[in-house]
């Protein structure tokens, strides 16, 4: 067994000084206060006292890549997104794959399948194809389609149940049906790269959609006359919202207000490309070339942004900075995400959940992360890596 005493613990209950967590078999045994939980274990020379902040592991249901490359074919690539993450304090990841051909969709579903069989991966999120044009993003537009339920169970057959998300437009026809079968078949459906009127996303969360893909970007700006699909995603209290809280995508005071507005359905996402975690540089996205420049990721001679470069430590830091609690800014990286995609094992410091942990100083750095009962190598200690 070993014992983890911290400072400042976010157990399930909320904020505890001089808390402690157990871990048996790298899982949470126990949590408490104070001397009550310092058991037989207390002499074990694994127990550690931590003079900060204790928080479960970051929980990311939005990223596409990091440390130079990204989710696709390559189980080499797709552990070191995992291992470029994991070091910034996230220890579960759904991998989010962009806009392909049903080909080679199906062939990164069933790679990244076996990544989530060996518990590596939560899940897998398809983002596309079934998409807006007018609203793609960083979307390759000729790959889009309409969708068709056989094209759904093909890939989501592929995946023997890794699919745990899928992004739509519910405006593409033959959206409603979709969505519809999606959650039939028990996976998560957000709103997205959407083009959509108040009504038609009203529909689609009618349908069964219960997520937010990246709230407010890739879809249009909230009028007063014409609010969309922004305010009917927003007002829903069933629905999560997605926000890329990296200063670049969202005006701080915007995230602060949402968030505090929808206290129990915020979920802090990286959408990361293979630039988080490395330097300014040239990279692919999907098929797509894109330029990062001081840290901003755009496809390449273009102003539109491509992801982003973000980690969730980076998140929770620009959230609290915005003005947000840092209990709910650290709920929005943690149990909110868990809970959106049904994840009842990681997100939260209850008996029973992974003991995946993140240490954390007085400045909100990553100092220590453990992952299912092991210290990992924190953020700090990981070399720095640019493409060039």
């Amino acid at each position: 067994m070993t014992l983890v005493q911290a400072r400042r613990l976010l157990a399930p209950t909320g904020w505890i000084d001089n808390g402690w967590v157990e871990i048996e078999g790298g899982r949470i045994r126990a949590w408490g206060q104070g001397e009550d939980g310092f058991c037989d274990c207390a002499q074990n020379d694994d127990n550690v006292i931590i003079d900060g902040i204790v928080a479960p592991g970051f929980v990311d249901v939005h990223c596409h890549g990091g440390g130079g490359v990204s989710f696709g074919n390559d189980l080499t690539q797709a552990a070191t997104v995992l291992d470029t993450h994991r070091r910034h304090g996230t220890t579960t990841l759904i991998a989010s794959l962009v806009t392909a051909g049903l080909d080679e969709l199906e062939s990164q579903v069933r790679t990244l399948a076996r990544l989530v069989a060996d518990g590596r991966l939560a899940g897998i999120h398809l983002e596309g194809p079934w998409l807006s044009e007018r609203y793609k993003g960083a979307h390759a537009g000729d790959l889009l389609r309409a969708p068709v339920i056989a094209d759904i169970d093909r890939l989501l057959d592929a995946g023997g149940g890794t699919v745990r998300m899928v992004t739509i437009a519910p405006e593409t026809p033959g959206a409603m049906a979709a969505i519809a079968h999606l959650v039939g078949r028990g996976v998560t459906v957000a709103i997205g790269h959407t083009g959509a009127d108040l009504a038609t996303t009203r529909a689609g969360i009618a349908a069964g959609a219960s997520g937010a893909t990246h709230l407010f970007n890739a879809m249009p700006e909230m009028h007063h006359r014409e609010p969309g699909a922004v305010l009917a995603l927003w007002r829903d209290p069933r629905v999560w919202v997605e926000l890329i809280c990296d200063g670049v995508h969202l005006h701080p005071e915007l995230l602060a207000q949402v968030i505090t507005t929808k206290p129990h359905r915020a979920v802090l996402v990286s959408d990361a490309m293979a630039a988080a975690g490395c330097g300014d540089g040239d990279y692919i996205l999907g098929q797509l070339p894109v330029e990062v420049r001081q840290s901003v990721a755009r496809l390449a001679g273009t102003s539109t942004v491509a992801g982003s470069t973000l980690t969730l430590d980076q998140a929770v830091r620009t959230a609290v900075a915005a003005g947000v609690d840092l209990k709910l800014a650290l709920r929005a990286a943690t149990q909110h995400p868990a809970d959106y995609l049904g994840l009842p094992d990681v997100g939260r410091l209850s008996p029973g959940a992974w003991a995946n942990l993140v240490v954390l100083d007085d400045a909100l750095e990553v100092t220590r992360v453990m992952y299912q009962g092991q210290w990992a190598t924190p953020a700090a200690s990981s070399p720095s890596v640019n493409p060039g």
